[in-house]
């Protein structure tokens, strides 16, 4: 009786296993593990995060924490990979690289030695 049990079970798991891939040929396919679209690749406490709104590789854009800048990440045969800023419009209609409320950045020039 052991004997027929050590025979059967794995013979039993090696056919489940043929016949997941055999069902691949009948339209029928496991079931795919997809990413959180929600996550963005960042660093805790870092300035800019990059992330991607959409499937497409084109909806791709890095956004500046401290300043609220947004560039969309782009590609071409001439330039190769860039940042494109994207403006934002404010309320009188006029475009701004900045958000309203957010006033521009002035970086400090570090002393000469």
């Amino acid at each position: 009786m052991r004997l027929r049990y050590a025979v059967v079970v794995p013979f039993v798991v090696f056919c489940l296993g043929i016949l997941g891939e055999a069902n691949a040929q009948f339209g029928v396919s496991p079931t795919q593990v997809t990413m959180d679209k929600g996550k963005v690749l960042s660093a805790a406490g870092g300035r800019f995060v990059f992330g991607q709104i959409s499937d497409s590789g084109k909806d791709q854009f890095m956004l500046d924490t401290l300043s609220g800048r947004l560039w969309r990440i782009g590609e071409s045969s001439d330039v190769g990979m860039h940042l494109r800023p994207i403006p934002y419009r404010m309320e009188d209609g006029k475009y701004s690289p900045s958000p309203e409320g957010v006033q521009e950045l002035k970086l400090k020039e570090s002393p000469k030695k």
